[in-house]
């Protein structure tokens, strides 16, 4: 089922002639992983990058500092901006872009949950919260690498952009 999703993404994006880039920090490279598994993937994937904290969020993609100090890096706005800038430092068409908590910590009131966004041309398509099962966090990070690459491939079904 997997490999299904990330093959039609592939296959949707190549016949579109679009890229992708992701930027993620809680599923920590899984979502980079998966998209360099399809067939083809350098045909329409330009690649991701990794950033943990507010110093990497801020330094490589502009992060707002002063917001994403205030919700220690895990918003909705915080994964727009991601996504947003993802796009224009792969110079890719679609941007994708993931934070939040894979363990119970303190500052997630020990709650699992993500904030994502996908764009697209330099708009937000989608973006949400995703609340995970009570899990470990390897686990925990495959859901929501999962869980967002399901939501990337409705949207491109549903939009022919």
């Amino acid at each position: 089922m997997q490999q299904v999703i990330i093959q039609l993404i592939g296959k949707i994006l190549i016949e579109r002639q679009q890229t992708i880039a992701v930027a993620e920090s809680v599923t920590s490279g899984n979502l980079q992983v998966a998209l360099s598994t399809a067939a083809d993937a350098a045909k329409f994937y330009q690649g991701g990058i990794t950033v943990y904290n507010l110093g990497q969020k801020s330094r490589h993609l502009n992060i707002e500092p002063i917001h994403a100090m205030s919700c220690n890096c895990v918003s909705e706005q915080v994964a727009c901006e991601m996504a947003l800038e993802v796009c224009k430092l792969f110079h890719s068409d679609w941007g994708m872009a993931i934070t939040g908590y894979a363990s119970k910590v303190p500052e997630s009131n020990n709650e699992l949950y993500a904030y994502y966004a996908i764009t697209y041309a330099g708009s937000v398509m989608k973006s949400g919260k995703l609340e995970a099962p009570d899990a470990k966090p390897p686990e925990v990070q495959l859901y929501y690498t999962w869980e967002l690459l399901k939501n990337l491939e409705k949207i491109l079904k549903m939009n022919a952009v």
